[in-house]
């Protein structure tokens, strides 16, 4: 690397670490609203009529909590070990998770479909195109709930308020909103983290006195339309958008072609890559061998962590800094061999040329040249998650549509007729909310419910210290109680992915149980704290990938020192984790686990 190279890094990073200060607030991850008291309305669910239905008393093998992905998954598994007795439960009107709520104009997936739709081939369905619409995704989840014939062992507009352990019969107690009082042998909990609305904590919110709403509860009565655009309720309507990520990306271009006026307010850019989506080509599908779906999500997986594969299965944007990375280490090699601290730097040229060719990107699609500038971002690829889309940019050539870009501030306050920034009031007719889910928060305050384990032991109390799990899904205390988290455990860039290697755990364990006559399963302290140990050791690798980035729900909005360490992922990597958990299972000890067995069986 050349001195004129060396000289530009310096500078980018000069220029990185200036915009990450523009952006830090005090109070971090608590600067968010949360949607409660006079904001509740915001998490109601517009998209299904309120059914009546009779209280339900009844025992049944497991209870999940949650019908997106991992609620199906987990459930889907334990159908093919022949467990019938099984009750999912969750406030949404129907399956599908995130994917039921976010029905947005122009909802799609980032991932591509043939990795991130779970059960392909259990199920014999090939997408329609290489990155799929919200619609389809949501057909697809009913198309599993279908499989494994769970329509009609769902609660749907259902919540969990309560569970509790009862010692005597070794069961949960499960108490809902509706009266309910279910007996479940094991509980899993998998609300997951993508559901709960998150607004931005943005003085004179309450104040607002037009029409607004969250881009997850999409008001199609006003807008008219639907997913696929259409919103000709907005054609005379001056509409501001609050929030610049994988959202804003997708719904901006469907408002631009129907609004009157779309205001942009913008903290900070996105990156914006190429999306290229396409039509599945059926030769290709025809072409596929048995599984072919596993292979090509651990081959995306791996790639994603920067592990060399023979081959880019995928082969989109999600894996051009690896690519880049090893060509640049490749090269050195030829003339040197790279310590640490040399390959270090290498990524770090890699991770520059790449943020070079998104901006470069910006400049070549945007005319005006200050919206151009004010677009482009200015910190290192996946400092946040990474956007794409081959409309949004060029969506700021119309005339109808206005950036405001806050320099990274973010808006002043909301007035009753409008937003403030810099002092200057922007009268808007309605106002949406692409600022996402709770993602950072705790996971006590995004699922709800009271949980109390044994002695009545509440997990808000277990976990107030931080979070104490082994292999982040089952914790001490609280038996039979299966945990899908984001945390401790590793985490793919699809989601779904690490969803299905804790399903297949999750079965294992249960199918070793019932084939053994054993009625409880506990980690032990001892085990648990081991494993936190693990976690947070993770610290100096987590922050050496952190440290300099913009603030975001990644890095608890830039405030590192006041991060919970608990909450870390397994800094070994999502193919590291995935092969230690099934190592784990496959040595039969399940070791770290105590088990209890049936009355009346003995050992």
């Amino acid at each position: 690397m050349g001195k004129t190279k060396k000289a530009d890094l310096a500078q980018m990073r000069r220029r990185y670490a200036t915009e990450r200060e523009k952006r830090l607030r005090s109070e971090a991850n608590e600067q968010f609203t949360e949607v409660s008291g006079a904001f509740a309305h915001y998490a109601d669910d517009p998209h299904a009529e309120p059914i009546d239905r009779a209280v339900r008393r009844e025992e049944v093998d497991v209870a999940v909590l949650g019908t997106g992905f991992g609620g199906l998954l987990v459930a889907g598994r334990l159908r093919e070990l022949g467990i019938e007795r099984i009750l999912l439960i969750d406030k949404a009107g129907d399956v599908g998770g995130t994917w039921y709520w976010n029905r947005y104009p122009g909802a799609q997936c980032d991932v591509e479909s043939y990795v991130y739709f779970p059960l392909l081939e259990e199920t014999g369905y090939m997408p329609r195109e290489k990155y799929s619409y919200a619609p389809e995704i949501r057909e697809h989840a009913r198309r599993i709930s279908d499989f494994f014939g769970l329509r009609d062992s769902t609660l749907s507009q259902t919540e969990v308020t309560k569970m509790t352990w009862d010692e005597p019969t070794a069961r949960w107690i499960v108490e809902t909103d509706r009266g309910d009082r279910i007996h479940a042998r094991f509980v899993c909990t998998a609300s997951g983290p993508l559901h709960r609305p998150k607004l931005p904590g943005i003085p004179g919110l309450e104040r607002y006195r037009g029409h607004a709403f969250h881009t997850s509860r999409w008001d199609y009565d006003y807008t008219g339309g639907s997913e696929e655009g259409g919103m000709t309720k907005l054609a005379r309507k001056r509409v501001g958008v609050i929030g610049t990520g994988c959202t804003a990306l997708q719904i901006v271009p469907r408002l631009a072609e129907d609004a009157g006026e779309v205001l942009v307010f913008q903290r900070t850019p996105s990156t914006v890559a190429e999306r290229n989506n396409r039509p599945t080509d059926p030769e290709w599908a025809a072409s596929l061998k048995p599984g072919w779906q596993r292979t090509r999500m651990q081959n995306f997986n791996n790639l994603t962590l920067g592990l060399p594969q023979d081959e880019d299965l995928v082969a989109d944007d999600w894996t051009d800094l690896t690519h880049r990375t090893l060509a640049q280490i490749a090269a050195a090699s030829e003339t040197e061999e790279p310590s640490a601290a040399r390959i270090a730097e290498l990524a770090e040229e890699a991770n520059f040329d790449k943020m070079e060719a998104l901006r470069a990107r910006v400049q070549s699609t945007v005319d005006d040249p200050a919206t151009a500038e004010a677009l482009k971002p200015y910190y290192r690829f996946l400092c946040k998650r990474p956007g794409f889309h081959d409309e949004y940019l060029a969506t700021f050539n119309r005339p109808n549509v206005t950036l405001v870009d806050t320099e990274g501030r973010g808006v002043e306050r909301v007035t009753e007729q409008g937003i403030v920034v810099d002092g200057r009031e922007y009268p808007v007719d309605c106002l949406i909310y692409a600022t996402g889910f709770e993602v950072g928060t705790a996971f006590t305050r995004r699922a709800q419910c009271e949980i109390l384990g044994r002695s009545g032991r509440s997990l808000s109390e277990h976990w107030a210290p931080g979070m104490r799990t082994l292999h982040s899904f089952m914790t001490d205390g609280f038996p039979n109680l299966f945990i899908l988290s984001p945390h401790q455990g590793g985490q793919s860039f699809n989601f779904t992915h690490t969803l299905d290697e804790i399903s297949r755990h999750i079965a294992s364990l249960v199918e070793h149980m019932t084939k053994n006559g054993l009625s409880t399963a506990e980690p032990t302290t001892a085990a648990v704290d081991d494993w936190v140990k693990t976690v947070v050791a993770g610290e100096d690798w987590w922050r050496s990938g952190q440290e300099g980035c913009t603030p975001g729900y990644l890095n608890n909005e830039g405030d590192l020192d006041g991060y919970d360490w608990h909450n870390l992922i397994y800094s070994g990597g999502a193919a590291e984790f995935f092969a230690l958990i099934e190592s784990w299972r496959e040595a039969g000890e399940f070791e770290g686990l105590r088990f209890e067995p049936e009355p009346g069986r003995v050992g």
